[in-house]
C-alpha cells in the first residue's frame, strides 16, 4: 500500500500527466495515419523525453507505443490500410464489417479488445517483473552474458524467413557496438582519430535515422493519395464495446499468447497476432466467417497485439535487457537519468515502479475514452498528404537530434543512418536486429570479459554454473530448431518448384 501511495504521489505532477497524454495522442495519430510507425514516433520523441524527469520521459515514449496500436485499427477497418504493420490482420475482418455499414461496431470491438489486452498486460507486468527480478538477483556476469546470447539468437529466430539479411543487420549492429574507447584495456577501436567517436556510436541518432528519417524518405516518394475514409457517423459508439466478452475462449487465449510473445525478444506483436488469429480460426464455431467480417477474428487480432505492450517491459525492468528497439529507446531514458534497470531497481526506486504501473493503467483508460468520443476527428488525419508528413518528420528528426547534445556530429550520424535505413527498406533488410546488436553488443562483450576474468580465462565457467548452462542450452536448441526449420522450408519450396515444372 505504501508503494502504491508513493506511486500516486509520483505521477500526480503536471509533467508526468502531460507527458502521458501527449505521448498517447502522438501514438494515436501515428497509428491512424498509414505509412507511419510507432518506432518512428518514438524515435522523434526520444530526444525530447531525455529532457524530462525519468517517469515523464518513459511515459512519453510508452504513451506513443501503446496509443499507436489502438489508432492503427482505424484505417485498417475504414479503408483497409493497416495503420501500423501489425494491424494487417485487423483488415481481414474489420474492413468487411465496415462495408456492411458496421464501422462503428467494428471500431468499438477493436478498442475494447485492445483495452482488455492492454490492461491484462499491465497486470502481468506487475506480477512477473518483481518475480523475475528476484530470480535475477542470483545472476552474475556469466548468467547475464548468456541472457544476451539468448536474446541475440531469439532476434534471428524471429526473422527465420530472412535469416541472411537479419544476420547482416545484427552483425553490423554488433560491430557498431565495438566503436569507441574500450575501458578494460584503454584502447581506441575504429575511431580513426576522431574525438567524437570516443564515446561510441550514439544510439539516439542511429534510432532516429533508421526509424524516423528513413520512413520520411519513403513518404516523400509517395505519389498516390490514400483512399478517403469518408465521414464516420456513430449511431451508437458503445455498440460492440462489450462484444469481446462473447468470445471468452478466444479472448483469454489471445491474451495469453500476447503475454508470452511479449517476453520473447524479436517476436512481440507480429508473432502474437498471427498465432492468435490462426488458433482462433481453427477453434471457432464459425471458421468460414473469418476474413469476411468475423467479430471473433477482430477480437483475436486486436487483443493479442495490446497484450504484448507491457510484458515487453518485463525483461527490461528485471534484467536490463531490451527485447526490441522500442524498448531500447526506453532503456536510453533510464540510462540518461542514471536509473539502472535490473533487480536493484525495485528496491532502490519503488516509487518509480509503482508510478509506472499506475501510469500504464491510466494510459489504457485515457486512450479508450478518447477514441470512443474523438474517432471521427482522428479519421480526418488520413487525408493529410504523405509528402507533407514526410517533410515534417525530417525537420523534427533533425531538430531533435541536434538539440539533444547540440553537436553537428549527431546530426551527421542521423543522416548517414537515414540513408542506411532507406537502403534496408528498399532491399528488405530488417532494421531491428541492427539496433538490438548496438545495444546488447557492448553488454555481451563486457559480461564475457568479466566472466573470463573470474575463471582465469577458462570458458567452461558457462557450463559449470547451472543457470548460465541452461540459458546457453536454450540458445543452442533455438539455433538447431532454426536450422531444421530453414531446411524444411527450403525442401518444401524445392518440392513445389518440381511440381510446377
Amino acid at each position: 500500500m505504501d508503494s502504491i501511495l508513493l506511486g500516486l504521489e509520483h505521477i500526480a505532477t503536471w509533467q508526468v500527466i502531460l507527458a502521458l497524454l501527449f505521448g498517447a495522442l502522438c501514438g494515436i495519430v501515428v497509428g491512424a495515419v498509414p505509412g507511419l510507425e510507432p518506432a518512428g514516433a518514438m524515435a522523434i520523441l526520444l530526444p525530447f523525453s531525455l529532457q524530462l524527469e525519468p517517469l515523464a520521459g518513459v511515459m512519453l515514449l510508452l504513451g506513443a507505443y501503446g496509443g499507436a496500436w489502438y489508432g492503427g485499427a482505424i484505417p485498417a477497418i475504414l479503408i483497409r490500410v493497416p495503420g501500423t504493420p501489425v494491424n494487417v490482420l485487423t483488415t481481414y475482418d474489420g474492413y468487411p464489417m465496415a462495408k456492411r455499414g458496421e464501422a462503428h461496431r467494428a471500431l468499438s470491438i477493436a478498442y475494447s479488445s485492445s483495452f482488455i489486452g492492454g490492461t491484462v498486460s499491465v497486470l502481468a507486468l506487475i506480477f512477473l517483473a518483481p518475480y523475475l527480478a528476484k530470480v535475477a538477483e542470483r545472476f552474475g556476469a556469466p548468467e547475464y552474458a548468456m541472457v544476451a546470447v539468448l536474446a541475440l539468437v531469439s532476434v534471428i529466430l524471429a526473422h527465420q524467413r530472412h535469416v541472411v539479411p537479419a544476420l547482416l543487420s545484427l552483425g553490423l549492429g554488433l560491430f557498431l557496438g565495438t566503436v569507441g574507447f574500450e575501458p578494460l584495456f584503454n584502447t581506441q577501436r575504429f575511431t580513426f582519430g576522431q574525438q567524437w567517436l570516443l564515446g561510441g556510436v550514439p544510439m539516439v541518432p542511429v534510432v532516429i535515422g533508421m526509424f524516423a528519417m528513413s520512413q520520411a524518405f519513403v513518404l516523400l516518394e509517395t505519389r498516390t493519395h490514400r483512399p478517403d475514409a469518408g465521414a464516420l457517423v456513430y449511431r451508437n459508439r458503445f455498440r460492440g464495446l462489450m462484444e469481446a466478452f462473447r468470445f471468452p475462449k478466444t479472448l483469454s487465449r489471445s491474451c495469453g499468447l500476447g503475454l508470452v510473445m511479449g517476453l520473447l525478444p524479436g517476436v512481440g506483436e507480429f508473432g502474437a497476432q498471427f498465432l492468435s488469429y490462426s488458433l482462433a480460426r481453427r477453434f471457432s464455431k464459425k471458421p468460414e466467417a473469418f476474413g469476411k467480417g468475423s467479430p471473433e477474428g477482430l477480437v483475436a487480432s486486436e487483443t493479442s497485439i495490446s497484450a504484448c505492450t507491457s510484458t515487453v517491459l518485463v525483461p527490461l525492468l528485471s534484467l536490463g535487457v531490451p527485447t526490441d528497439p522500442l524498448m531500447a529507446m526506453v532503456l536510453a531514458v533510464f540510462m540518461i537519468h542514471n536509473i539502472i534497470p535490473g533487480p536493484q531497481l525495485f528496491a532502490e526506486h519503488p516509487e518509480f515502479i509503482s508510478g509506472l504501473y499506475i501510469s500504464l493503467l491510466l494510459l489504457n483508460v485515457f486512450v479508450l475514452v478518447f477514441l470512443l468520443f474523438a474517432t471521427k476527428y482522428v479519421v480526418m488525419l488520413s487525408k493529410i498528404n504523405p509528402r507533407m508528413i514526410g517533410a515534417t518528420i525530417l525537420v523534427l528528426a533533425l531538430i531533435g537530434t541536434y538539440t539533444q547534445n547540440y553537436r553537428l556530429s549527431d546530426a551527421l550520424i542521423t543522416v548517414i543512418f537515414a540513408i542506411v535505413g532507406r537502403f534496408f527498406i528498399r532491399n528488405g533488410i530488417p532494421a531491428f536486429p541492427l539496433v538490438i546488436g548496438l545495444v546488447l553488443g557492448p553488454m555481451f562483450e563486457m559480461r564475457i570479459m568479466q566472466s573470463l576474468s573470474l575463471s582465469n580465462g577458462d570458458p567452461t565457467i558457462f557450463l559449470t554454473r547451472p543457470v548460465a548452462a541452461t540459458l546457453l542450452a536454450l540458445a543452442v536448441a533455438g539455433v538447431a530448431l532454426g536450422v531444421v526449420s530453414h531446411r524444411r522450408d527450403r525442401a518444401a519450396a524445392h518440392g513445389t518448384e518440381k511440381v510446377k515444372v
